[in-house]
């Protein structure tokens, strides 16, 4: 049965997470965490697949919290709709701060206009929304990036500023590109560049740390898997060279896919992810019903980062130093 779907941006409860998956109120995919003060904010998107549908996904939820364990729900914040020009697809998504506003940049199906998969950007004055589409088109097409292989390569957009102020978005689906953002932040400044590292699959996530910029992305070696892992590469400068530094984590439990998402808060840094480790009533936990889990991410001197084992713990356990 689906739960109803209250107003945008209308909170409704209150939920204590003592391990992982973070939320069992529902099944929830693709984390982005984004730190606005005090709280974290916890992009999700929402999966409401039945039976054995694969993917059925029609909103983005935020949670966020103060602590990491106490998270406030705040309801759905913007659905697939809200872009009047795309078709289907609730797929992944990232919010960032500029100048004082929220971008909300999210992976959807075009209309027969633009065929294939598309990035939207939104716009709210506040990090739990709503989300209304800022540009009346999409920002990325599948036209605009003629050297894929399939249509659905134009998806989960990642987003960050740099220590001079300009923005980047990269995305992509076997191939990775990333491209500048006008100060407006709706329209692209340059070039679209391919970076396609190793055995990347799709959701790039980017951050930086100290001198070294990082690309974390869900990975998959079709030689030797069957399941996504998580990769990462890092660079001295946004625009690269990148340099490849292995696998993270391993695959998520009953899960094909993966989906990392990274934020220092509060003095620790964590790796969002997700699994289909989580049963609701007599739905079970599958490609299309996902759960979102967190682990603490730990940097060696060196800028490469440890290991991260995925636990039912979580971070209810303090991080190993």
């Amino acid at each position: 049965m689906l739960l109803p779907r209250p107003a945008l941006g209308q909170a409704s409860s209150v939920i204590t997470a003592t391990g992982n998956p973070l939320f069992h109120d529902r099944f929830t995919a693709d984390p982005a965490p984004l730190v606005v003060g005090d709280r974290l904010y916890l992009y999700v998107g929402h999966d409401e697949a039945q039976r054995d549908e694969m993917f059925n996904m029609r909103e983005w939820l935020v949670y966020s919290t103060a602590d990491m364990t106490t998270w406030q729900y705040h309801g759905p914040i913007m659905r697939v709709s809200d872009f009047k020009w795309a078709k289907a697809d609730a797929w992944a998504a990232q919010a960032i701060e500029k100048d004082g506003r929220f971008r909300f940049y999210a992976a959807v199906e075009h209309d027969q206009t633009h065929p294939g998969k598309a990035i939207g950007v939104a716009v709210s004055d506040s990090p739990s929304g709503p989300f209304v589409d800022a540009k009346g088109a999409a920002l990325i097409t599948n036209e605009m990036t003629p050297k894929g292989t399939h249509s659905w390569e134009d998806i989960d957009p990642t987003v960050f500023t740099d220590d001079d102020g300009s923005t980047w978005i990269a995305w992509g689906n076997r191939q990775c590109y990333i491209a500048r953002l006008k100060p407006n932040m709706i329209e692209l400044d340059g070039p679209i560049t391919e970076i396609t590292p190793p055995h990347f699959e799709e959701g790039p996530w980017l951050h930086k740390r100290g001198p070294l910029y990082y690309l974390t992305y869900a990975s998959l070696d079709r030689s030797r898997h069957r399941d996504e892992k998580v990769s990462y590469a890092t660079a001295p400068s946004i625009q690269g060279p990148w340099t490849y530094r292995g696998e993270l984590t391993g695959s998520g439990k009953y899960s094909f896919t993966i989906h990392p998402g990274i934020a220092q808060f509060k003095g620790n840094w964590y790796l969002f992810l997700h699994n289909a480790a989580l049963t609701i009533g007599d739905q079970n936990g599958a490609t299309g019903r996902r759960a979102v889990t967190v682990e603490y991410l730990r940097y060696n001197e060196d800028g490469s980062i440890k290991p991260v084992l995925q636990t039912d713990a979580g971070i209810s356990v303090p991080p190993a130093r």
